[in-house]
């Protein structure tokens, strides 16, 4: 190496959620922790003040938070016989382009993935017969740990980002408020729940009538003024509508910057180099360990940064990127079935109904990235799937986001002109009377969904691209027509004049289309190495020195955004580091 800096402790790849929270948990145990981040410095009152915050064109329509796709190109195919081409546009592919990753501009539900999700294998075969569980097509594993395990970490990463909610379920017992189906949390939301806005008013009294249990989606918005356990403070949300794709001039929306960064920035033992990517883990000779990574500056210069422990923290994608780059664990083969890099990739059953109303003022301009209102009697294996063809389900949930002129432009019922002097018309009323009931739906892995690095393309500094190969599943596609006619039967409850379904699922899969960005898997946690990647403290199995954290380590999929449970796995793994310091040999043993 030309350039060599001096030995850390840990080295960070990504100063994300799990990144950060990982950098404060371990600065904070007196070990020297370096950050590196592909991203340019990114904070709120520079960049997205509340005088900027609110640009639709530059921040929503032009993306301009957003890295673009260049910088974030994968190949695609949807089959093994065809020929992956790289991506082009966003769609699926929606990362941060600055310091804090998707963590400064997400929409803010801060979900808990229940109990059913981590053990989706063993739940499945108890219930339904091992042979609704091996299919044939399903690849089914539990992730090795338990809600009951990760419960603690959740917790502690709900008081951190401040999340805004009403429980469900304290210590066991149903407060016959929140969600019911969700797993007992040992305390409530340290704030409380945002506010009921129309759209959830109308979907929950129609929800209510046909017997299902809605309730207030958990929101890492603050509800009331509030400081973390870090000493970092957070104004109550003032409902602008610009959280997704938007930073938060308000200071309210939970984020790395104004969670956690505060803190790290006061500490002498963290450092953090921006504008720097790295392009793999360095190993020992004998490749069971790690002594560092090596990246390349703003400048062009290739320089080697030592580390007694790797955090891979970066998004999904990079961290199964970076994974096979390295050699780190045997890449993921879809004949045999076997190896563990690439292996279980899976994204999100998305579907629902678009609604117009003829004499209601919904106001879609008041809202927050990640409030709505949410029924679960259909989530998971809330409902009995003994007569079905499928397990999973989805979130049933009415947004009250947002309400973008642009973007919504093209929100208008079916018949209603796009152009003209009509379309002015139809706009002016159909703008204020238009909402969705959104379906965000489990995703179950497949034998033959997986990523590898693609054996023709390279991105601009010749290293391979990754390659994603995935079509939903027959159990997925079935099951997101079920929920569309449930969603159908709200819709139409809530007094919609016009309904418009939409399903992702039945058409081929596509990264160009956004219909979510949650991909999940690639280097699955487990207690099986020859099916996993890291084990149940996300450190990897095969180099032992190195933890690959965050929505690579998810088996499969729930019906719920993954950010909470990243930030839950980030401190689960951070802990172990920790517990473990100083420890001789404690860092050998798997």
């Amino acid at each position: 190496m030309s350039i060599k800096n001096a030995k850390a402790d840990v080295a960070i790849v990504g100063l994300g959620w799990a990144g950060s929270l990982m950098a404060e948990e371990l600065s904070r145990a007196k070990m020297n922790v370096v950050a590196i981040d592909r991203g340019a410095l990114r904070d709120s009152s520079t960049h997205t003040p509340i005088t900027i915050d609110p640009d639709e064109l530059r921040w929503r329509s032009r993306k301009k938070l957003l890295a673009p796709p260049r910088d974030n190109t994968v190949t695609m195919r949807n089959t093994l016989d065809q020929t992956a081409v790289p991506q082009r546009d966003f769609g699926v592919i929606e990362l941060g382009a600055g310091v804090g990753g998707q963590g400064f501009q997400w929409a803010g539900m801060a979900w808990r993935f229940p109990r059913w999700d981590f053990k989706v294998r063993s739940e499945t075969i108890e219930r339904y017969g091992k042979a609704r569980a091996e299919d044939g097509e399903l690849q089914l594993q539990d992730w090795g740990i338990t809600y009951d395990e990760l419960e603690s970490d959740y917790d502690r990463w709900e008081q951190i980002a401040g999340v805004a909610g009403q429980a469900g379920n304290l210590g066991g017992t149903l407060t016959g408020k929140g969600n019911p189906f969700e797993g007992p949390r040992s305390g409530d939301y340290p704030t409380p729940k945002l506010k009921t806005l129309r759209m959830m008013e109308i979907f929950n009294e129609a929800t209510s009538a046909m017997g299902y249990d809605p309730f207030t989606i958990p929101c890492a918005s603050a509800s009331k003024a509030y400081t973390n356990p870090l000493g970092a403070t957070m104004a109550p949300c003032s409902y602008c509508g610009f959280c997704q794709y938007y930073g938060c001039g308000n200071y309210s929306k939970a984020s790395p910057q104004r969670c956690v960064y505060p803190a790290l920035n006061e500490r002498q033992n963290f450092k953090l180099i921006s504008e720097a990517r790295v392009t793999h883990v360095n190993k020992t000779a004998d490749g069971k360990s790690a002594r560092g990574v090596t990246y390349i500056d703003e400048h062009g210069n290739e320089i080697f940064q030592p580390a007694d422990i790797v955090c891979l923290t970066a998004s999904q994608l990079e961290n199964v990127r970076l994974s096979l780059l390295s050699g780190i664990g045997r890449p993921y083969d879809p004949i045999t079935n076997e190896g563990v890099i690439g292996r279980n990739f899976s994204f999100q059953t998305v579907s629902g109904v678009d609604l117009w109303f003829e004499d209601d003022h919904i106001n879609p301009f008041i809202g927050a990235g990640g409030l709505g209102s949410q029924i679960d009697n259909y989530n998971g294996d809330n409902f009995d799937h003994s007569s079905l063809d499928f397990i999973g389900g989805a979130g049933i949930l009415a947004l009250s986001r947002e309400g973008p002129p642009i973007a919504n432009a093209d929100k208008l019922p079916p018949g209603v002109p796009r152009w003209g002097s009509s379309f002015k018309r139809g706009y002016s009323k159909y703008y204020q009377n238009y909402g969705v009931v959104f379906n965000q739906g489990t995703s179950m892995p497949t034998k033959r969904g997986y990523l590898d690095l693609d054996p023709t393309y390279k991105d601009p500094i010749g290293i391979p691209l990754l390659r994603v190969t995935y079509d939903y599943p027959r159990n997925d596609r079935a099951m997101a027509r079920f929920i569309v006619s449930r969603t159908m039967e709200i819709g139409k409850r809530m007094g919609a004049s016009h309904l418009s379904a939409f399903n992702f699922a039945d058409k081929p899969f596509t990264t160009a289309i956004g219909a979510s960005n949650h991909t999940t898997g690639g280097a699955v946690m487990g207690l099986d190495r020859t099916t996993s990647a890291v084990n149940s403290s996300l450190r990897s199995w095969d180099c032992h020195n190195v933890f690959i954290v965050g929505a690579s380590a998810f088996p499969n999929n729930a019906g719920y955004n993954p950010t909470g449970t990243v930030g839950a796995l980030a401190l689960r793994a951070a802990r172990a580091i920790r517990n473990d310091a100083g420890k001789p040999g404690s860092l050998e043993r798997n």
